[in-house]
């Protein structure tokens, strides 16, 4: 059976060798440096209330399914022959209507 290592302590190497929030270049690990700009912190910082973008305008959503709706609806009568006769520019108009409503639905909150 293994038998327990026991962790060794060293004497004088327990703590930090450098300020807290300095890095190895920085004016704060060299004493005597008249440079005293803090440097950006690498840390996330969550978005404060100001920052948070506010709900979408009544438009964006109503844009989004009209453009859905008429895109199903040129591929639908397009396959009907509702349009005259059956053509591929139709089918592409169509992809392009919901395409575009796909696209609106990301901008919508």
């Amino acid at each position: 059976m293994a038998t327990k290592r026991s962790k060794r302590r060293q004497v004088g190497h327990g703590g930090r060798t450098t300020p807290k929030g300095a890095t190895t270049g920085s004016a704060a690990a060299r004493p005597g440096s008249s440079n005293a700009r803090a440097e950006p912190s690498t840390r996330y910082t969550p978005p404060t209330a100001a920052a948070m973008k506010a709900p979408s305008r009544l438009w964006v959503p109503v844009f989004m399914f009209t453009m859905l709706g008429v895109g199903a609806l040129l591929i639908i009568l397009n396959y009907l022959g509702a349009l005259g006769s059956v053509n591929n520019a139709w089918l592409v108009v169509g992809l392009a209507c919901i395409l575009v409503g796909i696209i609106a639905a990301t901008q919508y909150r």
